[in-house]
């Protein structure tokens, strides 16, 4: 195989998990073909014993892509990147009936930009969904994010595939809920801000060990917006659902959605803001349209 392929596999039981990626994993292996496999904790303990294989890369998606953002730069590129010369296998399930409202528009956009990041590349990513736990819509988006469908009785090219139009439909605001907030207008003021979000967020219940991460995702979005959108912003807490919420609004635009999820190029200077963000946060959220974006990181209490 010479082409990048990224079919959805649909499954309605463990025996059709089963079926499809023990032979998917066992022919990589026989093939010498590197084979990871990154879902969710308790499908891993149903597909592990089934492979029987200590040379698959084994990871917990529930840890690994807590947040959708950081899966394209820390799990798919990191392990492809490592084997350029050969045809990598990875088995990818982002996106499971845990997943709240607030993540599943970054799920949907994290399968939508696979597509563009894995363009040209030699590998493989399939990305089960179970079609019992999941609502029809969310299996209804993964037609429009996977050019293939597998199923357990046939494989077929997604006709409803538009990857850049679910990129665009979850381009969503996350509804803020009283929130507090700080001016930002010149480079004089971001250690303020830093350290005004950290007296906020500790007294919305953030615990201490995460200040750290809090305050190094305001500085770099701030940073970010007093550089390259219109040298102001303002920043924003509130609590929501289980996390702090902090926002970064600007006047600039961000046109390409693969920012912050790319990895750093070697040797180049710059380009580790968003993409350490997306590292620290729990979820990451982006709201763009010409004149106006906000940044949104979400941290659990």
């Amino acid at each position: 195989m010479t082409a990048f392929v990224h079919p959805a596999l649909f499954y309605s039981s463990d025996e059709e998990y089963l079926d499809a990626l023990v032979p998917f994993v066992t022919d990589g292996l026989a093939r010498r073909e590197p084979v990871a496999v990154a879902v969710p904790g308790d499908r891993l303990r149903v597909l592990r014993p089934a492979v029987g294989s200590d040379d698959v890369l084994w990871l917990d998606m529930n840890e690994a892509g807590r947040n959708p953002g950081r899966i394209i730069p820390t799990v798919l590129r990191r392990f492809a990147d490592a084997h350029p010369d050969r045809h990598v296998r990875i088995i990818g399930e982002p996106i499971w009936a845990g997943r709240s409202a607030t993540e599943y528009p970054a799920c949907a956009q994290h399968e939508a930009l696979i597509n563009h990041a894995f363009t040209g590349r030699d590998v493989t990513i399939v990305c089960p969904y179970d079609t019992v736990a999941l609502e029809p819509d969310v299996v209804a988006d993964a037609r429009a994010t996977h050019p293939e469908v597998w199923e357990a009785s046939r494989r077929y090219v997604s006709g409803e595939y538009a990857p850049d139009d679910v990129v665009s439909r979850y381009n969503q605001p996350v509804p803020a809920a009283a929130p507090v907030e700080f001016a930002v207008t010149r480079d004089a003021e971001v250690r303020q801000a830093r350290r005004w979000a950290a007296t906020q967020a500790r007294r919305l219940g953030l615990d201490d060990d995460r200040l750290p991460d809090l305050e190094l995702i305001v500085t770099e979005l701030v940073t970010n917006s007093l550089r390259h959108a219109g040298g102001s912003c303002r920043v924003e807490l509130w609590p929501a659902e289980g996390h702090v919420c902090c926002a970064v609004h600007d006047e600039g635009y961000l046109a390409d959605p693969l920012a912050g999820r790319r990895p750093r190029p070697h040797g180049e200077p710059g380009g580790r803001g968003l993409l350490m963000v997306h590292q620290l946060a729990d979820l990451v959220r982006t709201y763009t349209h010409p004149g106006r974006t906000t940044q949104y990181a979400l941290l659990r209490l």
